[in-house]
């Protein structure tokens, strides 16, 4: 069972999460951007161990088309996306997405 935590993303994202005990990230400067985030986000969910990936919103919007398709629709690792604006409606479609129902539902 996956039970691991991964964070990709600029250094400045990545810092809060390793303080807080997160052992799994990448951690990508802008400049490297364009070569790596694609690689990395892929390698993040090819990993059998992890099981949760956080990621800013802004880098999940430089993804390439494909990467990102598969960013949106991974059940295992579920992942997480912060900043941007994210209302509740996207963690409540992730969280539906990740266990396979809607906890909010009336």
């Amino acid at each position: 069972m996956s039970q691991e935590i991964a964070v990709v993303g600029s250094p400045d994202f990545t810092t809060g999460f390793r303080l807080a005990g997160v052992r799994r990230f990448e951690s990508i400067t802008d400049d490297e951007k364009d070569e790596r985030l694609d690689d990395a986000v892929e390698e993040v969910l090819d990993d059998e161990g992890v099981g949760i990936v956080v990621m800013h919103d802004d880098d999940v919007a430089d993804l390439s088309r494909t990467v990102r398709q598969r960013v949106e629709t991974s059940v295992e690792p579920v992942v997480v996306t912060l900043g941007g604006g994210t209302g509740s409606g996207n963690l409540r479609e992730q969280i539906k997405r990740a266990i396979g129902i809607d906890l909010m539902e009336e």
